[in-house]
């Protein structure tokens, strides 16, 4: 017997299409119905409720109870960015979806990577906060300096004090435009603050960020490219 990790197992685990169309639809960061997921995945809610089960057994989602319903979300940040790493994958292999739709364009300008922005907004403000020193290292290993906690305590993000059991700050692989955008605890408290100024709020129903006119130059200001 091959000794390590089972990636076979995994990988079978979110090849089934209508597994992988639930689990991209967890990308949203919320939690959804089994009804829900199986109105994404295009099945039954029979057939539903079996996939649901395996990728819970594999460690892929987690169930949420409120009242008589359960709702199911993934199980941490890191199946998220394996789904993302995977989807840039698909795209550089040439294994994109036969059919677009009007939403595409609006996914590849901003979305919601899980809990954090992800498309050529969130890949902005990555850049803009490496080009500026205000993040150091590389595309792949970046943490904040000791400027960008400060930049961050001006534009009203408070760091925990505690350090936390999620990084700070962790560079995610962008689907669409191949490179990094910003995740870890800075990521989310960055998107939680564009939508508490009012720059920016979820489309419904979709993974979609829309920035208003004045927010997007708000946005700018703030995160500008040289």
């Amino acid at each position: 017997m091959k000794e390590g990790p089972d990636i076979a197992r995994l990988a079978a685990l979110i090849g089934d299409p209508a597994r992988a169309n639930m689990l991209t639809a967890l990308m949203s960061g919320k939690a959804l119905s089994a009804g829900e997921l199986a109105r994404e995945a295009g099945i039954t809610a029979q057939t539903a409720s079996a996939h649901l089960a395996k990728l819970e057994e594999g460690g892929l989602i987690r169930p949420r109870k409120q009242g008589r319903h359960r709702y199911f979300s993934l199980e941490s940040p890191d199946v998220a960015q394996m789904l993302e790493a995977m989807m840039g994958l698909a795209i550089a292999r040439g294994h994109a979806r036969t059919r677009t739709g009007p939403k595409d364009p609006a996914l590849r300008e901003a979305r919601v990577c899980y809990n954090h922005l992800a498309g050529a907004r969130g890949v902005q403000v990555f850049d803009s906060l490496m080009a500026r020193g205000l993040l150091i290292g590389d595309a792949q290993n970046v943490r904040l300096s000791d400027a960008g906690t400060v930049f961050l305590a001006q534009f009203g993000l408070a760091l925990p004090k505690d350090l936390p059991s999620r990084p700070l700050c962790r560079a995610c692989l962008d689907w669409s435009a191949r490179r990094s955008h910003l995740a870890g605890v800075v990521g989310r408290a960055l998107l939680a603050r564009f939508e508490e100024l009012g720059w920016a709020r979820r489309v419904e129903g979709t993974r979609v960020i829309r920035f208003s006119r004045a927010g997007q130059a708000e946005f700018d200001a703030a995160f500008p490219l040289s």
